[in-house]
């Protein structure tokens, strides 16, 4: 198992900026496929972002896309999600989700990934 820690929420004003940080405890993402996934109160957990560790493809759920920016950093264990433009609707828990062998169809769907961590809250508030 790859334990999952993700850091970064907080509290920011509407046209602001965070950076989230998925980091794996212990391992590599070295054949991983790494997402986000964020839950708003009262709504399904919705895709954010995805990327393939070895082609370093992206992908971007449509509420975000040209506002958030998924990468891997230098060293093979973490992940970030740049989020610029912040807006109220962008409230949520943020998930980190990990996992081998998610073919590209599957890359957006919760089920497709077993290593989850504990979630980081992002509020988007005057």
């Amino acid at each position: 198992q790859v334990p999952l820690v993700e850091s970064g929420g907080g509290l920011v004003q509407p046209g602001g900026s965070l950076r989230l940080s998925c980091a794996a405890s212990g391992r590599t993402f070295r054949q991983y496929t790494v997402a986000w996934f964020r839950q708003a109160p009262g709504k399904d957990r919705e895709f954010v972002a995805g990327i393939r560790w070895n082609s370093r493809h992206t992908y971007y759920g449509d509420s975000v896309k040209g506002r958030f920016r998924i990468s891997r950093g230098d060293s093979e264990n973490t992940v970030y999600l740049q989020m610029d433009s912040l807006q109220p609707d962008d409230s949520a828990i943020y998930y980190c989700a990990g996992d081998t062998g998610v073919i590209l169809s599957n890359l957006r769907y919760q089920s497709a990934y077993d290593y989850w961590g504990q979630g980081t809250q992002v509020t988007v508030s005057s």
